[in-house]
């Protein structure tokens, strides 16, 4: 079957390791169902897979993609969930700690077949195309996820979303407006503060520039750039919820002192549960809200796409289709 996957890695040049060619079918081992992918979509953790990050050299040659929606063996319309979870774990699966992404230990979504377990996939409903569908599994569930079961975010409430452009960015002001939240972005780029406002924001400021308000939390991506202003950004009893480091792990200064004076919470979050899933793809049937979608390629242009991303070229969601 067609796919496209990796055969080595490279920290300076990840593209010379992807391929764009064929690969077995897959076979279905017993609880797996096989979907037919109609789309999937690009993140920055099919860039990293490139470099070698999560990704062991045993394991090449791997399809890239953790993101898709398609058929199933009954012709269903589904999507699907990346997490893969130990057969015997029960409960919040982002906890297992034997969970893996698609893509890591099991072949991913950039092929015309994925295996999952029937576990794994969600209903799809009529109203999302394949193409916006394919983009929730990953960007779109950690947005959720960080908003709405680890922020505990109401309507009413104010939050400050860092680094707009990015997928999860980009996700987490279109469904913080969606809730009603209050939502304020950040940007060093001017036209992706202008976008931005269009997709939803209240108000967007330049990156660490001095806010006139206190929010009640910030969904921090980007990591040592931004992490003081952000903390800076909370009102006292406020909430960063973090769930990468775009920028880099390490921090300057960690502003220790101003989040137990001011009895802050810092909250880790990692992708998201079938469960919720299947909550945000009601939320977008429900309110018509739609994924931002930077540009749809067929999957045989895949390495245009990687090259966008890597380059950082992008305001939304790269898919590409089949």
């Amino acid at each position: 079957m067609f796919a496209v996957y990796a055969d080595q890695f490279s920290t300076d040049d990840p593209l010379s390791g992807l391929v764009v060619g064929e690969r077995p079918d897959p076979v279905a081992p017993d609880g797996w169902t096989t979907v037919t992918v109609r789309a999937a979509s690009l993140n920055h953790h099919d860039l990293w897979s490139l470099r070698g990050v999560g990704l062991k050299q045993e394991a090449l040659p791997m399809i890239l993609g953790c993101d898709a929606a398609g058929l199933d063996e009954d012709s269903n319309e589904v999507v699907v969930h990346a997490v893969i979870s130990d057969p015997d774990w029960a409960g919040d699966e982002t906890f297992d700690p034997r969970r893996s992404l698609l893509s890591e230990r099991h072949q991913g979504t950039f092929a015309d077949r994925v295996v999952v377990p029937r576990r794994n996939v969600v209903p799809k409903p009529s109203s999302l195309s394949f193409e916006e569908a394919a983009c929730l599994p990953t960007a779109w569930l950690t947005a959720y996820r960080m908003l709405f079961t680890q922020g505990g975010l109401r309507a009413g409430d104010s939050v400050l979303v860092q680094g707009a452009g990015g997928g999860v960015a980009t996700a987490l002001i279109v469904l913080a407006r969606a809730a009603g939240l209050r939502v304020l972005a950040t940007s060093r780029d001017e036209s992706k503060r202008a976008r931005a406002l269009e997709i939803g924001a209240h108000e967007v400021y330049e990156s660490n520039a001095r806010l006139p308000r206190k929010v009640d939390a910030v969904m921090e991506t980007v990591g040592r750039a931004t992490w003081s202003h952000s903390i800076r950004a909370l009102r006292p009893g406020g909430a960063i919820v973090i769930s990468g480091t775009t920028s880099g792990p390490q921090l300057d200064d960690a502003e220790l002192t101003r989040i137990f004076f001011l009895q802050l919470r810092v909250i880790g979050s990692t992708m998201g549960t079938r469960a919720e899933l299947a909550s945000l793809v009601e939320l977008l049937d429900a309110t018509g809200t739609r994924p931002l979608v930077d540009r749809v390629l067929p999957m045989t242009d895949a390495r245009e796409g990687f090259a966008a991303m890597a380059e950082g070229d992008v305001f939304g969601k790269i898919v590409f289709t089949r």
